[in-house]
């Protein structure tokens, strides 16, 4: 309605396409207006957790989308007690700031929706979930048809070999994904990197680099490990 006054929010920011896709679908439903996106970053290795993507490149990303970012430093492998206790004092922050609302690109994962409910509100902020219960493969389809790009900067080793990350997303690639993994990737199996699409002024220009291996303890089961293939990416 024109004249409206939309409440401000800020966005829980992965780089990857279901960030990119909420917040789409915020801009064109037009009831919050994302100020400001917020990320997590390892610090010692100053990259996205999980995603490995640099700060270089997340940084690009928010100036290709015109949207500033606050970016919280993180220890290597954090404990919940102390992941908690900063998560909460930098949502203080944007509290404080005027900020009543924060938006999420969690689709289908119950324990985790809950998880974030109940942190934002201790601190008095509501949580938008603005993607949640899509069908995955729907949302792939309106990924593609609005003209969305992402590349895959992280991948289960258990379902992908190093050849699959450093692909652009494409639907001949997500109609041939392995049986069982989500075609959004929502149980972990795949991460993106989320460079151009209806949200961006520009693209991201950036190279594709080197490719490595990692492994990480398994939290389902003690003295297991979960492995995982990663692609830099270098800007252009």
């Amino acid at each position: 309605m024109a004249g409206e006054v939309r409440r401000k929010a800020f966005m829980n920011w992965s780089s990857g396409k279901d960030s990119a896709m909420a917040l789409h679908r915020m801009q064109e439903e037009g009831i919050l207006k994302v100020e400001t996106l917020f990320t997590t970053l390892n610090s010692s290795t100053d990259r996205v957790s999980m995603h490995g993507l640099h700060r270089d490149l997340l940084t690009a990303q928010a100036k290709a989308i015109d949207l500033p970012i606050e970016i919280l430093e993180l220890p290597a492998l954090p404990n919940m007690e102390d992941y908690n206790a900063l998560m909460k004092a930098r949502v203080e922050l944007f509290k404080n700031s005027g900020y009543d609302d924060c938006a999420f690109g969690d689709i289908f994962l119950e324990d985790l929706k809950n998880y974030r409910e109940q942190q934002l509100n201790s601190v008095s902020i509501k949580a938008h979930f603005p993607l949640w219960k899509s069908g995955t493969k729907e949302l792939m389809q309106h990924f593609f048809e609005k003209g969305f790009r992402a590349v895959v900067v992280a991948a289960n080793a258990k379902w992908f070999s190093q050849d699959f990350v450093g692909s652009e997303l494409t639907p001949s690639l997500i109609d041939n994904l392995p049986e069982g993994v989500d075609p959004c990737g929502e149980n972990g199996e795949f991460h993106t990197f989320c460079f151009d699409g209806p949200i961006f002024h520009e693209a991201v220009d950036f190279k594709v680099g080197e490719k490595l291996y990692k492994s990480y303890p398994n939290p389902e089961n003690s003295g297991d490990e979960i492995g995982f293939w990663f692609c830099d990416l270098v800007l252009a």
